[in-house]
């Protein structure tokens, strides 16, 4: 069966992106491969997720430069699911994760917009149990 097994995100230096990923935001280090010439294979992950990955891939060029931060046209382009928000807000929000908005509590979840280092947005969301009645 099909699946996306990596999304990229253009940045600009690869590692300030591995330090905010990894340090800020918590996700592990999968992979750090040196391809030459500057070019290196980065790959994390959220804790713990087998198949949802990021591959930080360093702009080349101007069009690709002119893409950090925007990769989406300014919308949420991104969503880190978690099963206690509470807890990964406050570590987030500690570990200097700038949230651009207070949580919120909506019929789906626990939902708060935060930007990573470059200002693409992301959700932090921890969805509701649907029961089978649902």
């Amino acid at each position: 069966m099909p699946h996306i097994g990596l999304v990229a995100l253009v940045v600009a230096a690869y590692d300030d992106a591995i330090d905010f990923y990894v340090n800020k935001v918590g996700f592990d280090l999968i992979e750090d491969t040196d391809m030459g010439n500057g070019k290196r294979w980065v790959i994390v992950s959220p804790k713990g997720a087998c198949e949802s990955r990021l591959l930080l891939a360093q702009a080349s060029g101007e069009t690709q430069t002119a893409a950090i931060g925007n990769q989406t046209g300014g919308r949420v382009g991104f969503f880190l699911n978690t099963d206690n928000f509470a807890r990964d807000h406050a570590r987030m929000k500690k570990a200097g994760v700038m949230f651009l908005e207070e949580p919120r509590y909506e019929p789906y979840g626990t939902v708060a917009v935060f930007a990573d280092l470059y200002g693409n947005k992301w959700d932090l969301l921890e969805l509701k149990i649907q029961s089978a009645e649902s």
